[in-house]
């Protein structure tokens, strides 16, 4: 790489001051209030948490790193499709208000496959669990791969480096603080983004006359695009793709994921984590779709001259902290600081796996694995040490999973194949248990399995096609480069017929838009599971009449209550008929009786 700006002093300071409050607020918390002495206070912070901080969280938890390197990344590189993603987060947000979020806060557990114990057994706990752990680590590979980007990018420092560093600050300060600490550090992290973002849109439009320009620019570089409504799951985004896809996605992580449960029961009733979730779909929308735009705003700058072309850069990924010290670095500090809060980002989602991850292995697997042999609890000075030493050793683990993640591709893509890969199964699960009375745990651990096998192979088969991207040019560059204007005429008219046709010589399922795993994931689980509890049920006596009806959604839950009471009347009135017409015999055979006396 060449002519790439490095950061000064000044900004090494600042990222250095940043990572020490990151530390600062994990020491804090564990010396002040109860000192994470008990798992209510370490996991879900004795349900003392206010609204605002815990909608912000909801929001970074899973747009972190990813949405501000990814998201930039996609609309440089591939237009402005992927912002119609955002409609699913409005539809998606009144499922997980009034149909997941009332289950899980009527169970008040610390994990949340505790739910699938209750309603199905503990074989089903155990697999979803696991599943969890594969689904959570890797994501956690990507995030921490993400901020390891930027720094190569703007200071020439390894990868391997910044990894190690990031995660073992990371590890250090999750693992004292518990969750308080992840959702203080998670609001810290929320305005550093959005101060990111709107900084670099304001240099843009600065520097080339206006809001109106930045579009005009992307608008003839072909970058504006929202008409895209084929029908072809082959196509990487389009509004059926982005809306269902990104409805399933959200619902993997907003309605089921043991990140989001655990943190919406931080806090005190049903009633403010409704609202708390209610308001973390603006914020959300407004960073997705300031982000959205913050890709047109650094293609502004690099629309005649391509950092990609020109070798600056070996990944989309790094076009941003790239802009920013191209723009910045006169500023002194101000790079730096940008570059705090990526790693801010990161450190912030990691920690909340970390925690989570901790939390499930604990309650899922060390508690019944020790209840059953010794017939003992484990004490909660216990508890808590072996949270805080899982919560580590997951970091180390993050570690080692973060130089595997550049093999996925692009951070934002990488981030959201596996939470379709996984959470789909993981969705149809939930949604078998909580909306269907007829689901049987043969049929939803076979289903299961089933699924996340086929996404698996479907996900990471190869070979299989690059992503087309759109036309790029270095004609505006100084003409010393190595590449010539030939080359890049020739570049864009392939990437123009590969966008309009695909390329059919690889297997098909390879070349399905990865926004369908979930949806596949999720009909998969759900009808699979469906027809094979069926033929369960056919051979074993079905036991669901005795299931409590708190297990399913309200309006399920209402159902199943109407119809017991309904039986228990006719019960009653069957009692009371039977009762009547034996007294009524008694009666006349006692009538009968004196009559013949006469």
């Amino acid at each position: 790489m060449a002519d790439i700006n490095i950061l000064g002093w000044a900004d090494y300071l600042v990222i250095a001051v940043m990572l020490f409050i990151s530390i600062g607020i994990g020491i804090y918390y564990r010396f002040s209030g109860g000192r994470q002495k008990t798992m209510e206070e370490y996991f879900i912070a004795s349900r003392s948490m206010s609204i605002i901080p815990v909608a912000v969280a909801l929001v970074v938890s899973f747009m972190s790193a990813i949405t501000l390197l990814g998201v930039s990344a996609e609309n440089y590189t591939y237009g402005t499709q992927f912002v119609v993603i955002n409609i699913s987060y409005l539809i998606g947000t009144p499922f997980v208000c009034y149909g997941f979020l009332p289950v899980f806060f009527k169970l008040q557990a610390t994990s949340a496959y505790e739910y699938l114990e209750k309603r199905f057994g503990v074989k089903t706990r155990m697999m979803a669990s696991f599943v969890y752990w594969i689904q959570l680590l890797l994501y956690s590979g990507v995030v921490l791969y993400a901020p390891s980007l930027a720094l190569e990018a703007t200071t020439g420092i390894s990868k391997t480096a910044s990894i190690i560093i990031i995660g073992l600050v990371c590890a250090f300060y999750s693992s004292i603080g518990g969750i308080k600490a992840v959702l203080i550090t998670d609001v810290f992290q929320a305005l550093l983004m959005f101060a990111a973002v709107f900084v670099i849109i304001g240099i843009a439009a600065t520097e080339v006359g206006g809001l109106e320009q930045i579009w005009e620019i992307a608008k003839q570089g072909q970058r504006i695009e929202f008409d895209s409504i084929s029908p072809d799951p082959t196509v990487r985004h389009t509004w059926w793709s982005l809306i269902i896809g990104g409805l399933c996605t959200f619902l993997s992580i907003y309605g089921v994921n043991q990140v989001q449960v655990q943190r919406s029961l931080t806090v005190k009733n049903i009633q403010a984590a409704q609202k708390a979730l209610w308001l973390s779909w603006p914020i959300l929308s407004i960073l997705s779709i300031t982000t959205c735009f913050s890709g047109l705003a650094i293609y502004s700058k690099y629309h005649n001259c391509d950092p990609l072309l020109q070798k600056r850069i070996s990944s989309p990924d790094m076009l941003m902290p790239l802009y920013v010290m191209d723009t910045m670095s006169t500023l002194p500090g101000l790079p730096g600081l940008f570059i705090a809060g990526i790693f801010s980002a990161g450190l912030s989602t990691i920690s909340a796996a970390l925690n989570s991850l901790a939390a499930v292995t604990l309650e899922d697997y060390m508690k019944p694995i020790y209840r059953k042999y010794t017939r003992r609890e484990f004490s909660p000075t216990r508890s808590t040490t072996i949270a805080k030493i899982l919560a580590f050793v997951f970091g180390i683990i993050s570690i080692a999973l973060a130089f595997l993640a550049q093999l996925l591709g692009g951070v934002l893509q990488a981030g959201l194949t596996i939470f379709g890969v996984v959470g789909g199964p993981l969705l149809g699960v939930f949604t078998l248990g909580m909306g269907t009375e007829s689901a049987t745990e043969e049929g939803v651990v076979i289903s299961t399995l089933t699924a996340l096998t086929f996404l698996f192979w479907m996900a990471f088969g190869q070979p299989r096609p690059m992503p087309p991207m759109l036309p790029t040019t270095i004609k505006g560059c100084d003409m010393n480069n190595t590449l010539t204007n030939a080359t890049v005429f020739v570049s864009q008219n392939v990437t123009n017929v590969f966008k309009s046709t695909g390329d059919s010589s690889y297997f098909y399922l390879y070349r399905i838009s990865y926004m369908w795993y979930a949806p596949l994931g999720f009909l998969i689980t759900f009808i699979l599971g469906l027809f094979i509890s069926g033929l369960f049920r056919l051979f074993i006596k079905d036991q669901n009449d005795k299931l409590d009806p708190n297990l399913f959604f309200p309006v399920i839950a209402r159902r199943i209550y109407y119809r017991r009471r309904k039986d228990i009347a006719i019960d009653d009135t069957a009692s009371y008929a039977l009762e009547s017409k034996y007294s009524f015999n008694n009666t006349i055979q006692k009538n009968d009786s004196v009559v013949v006396k006469v």
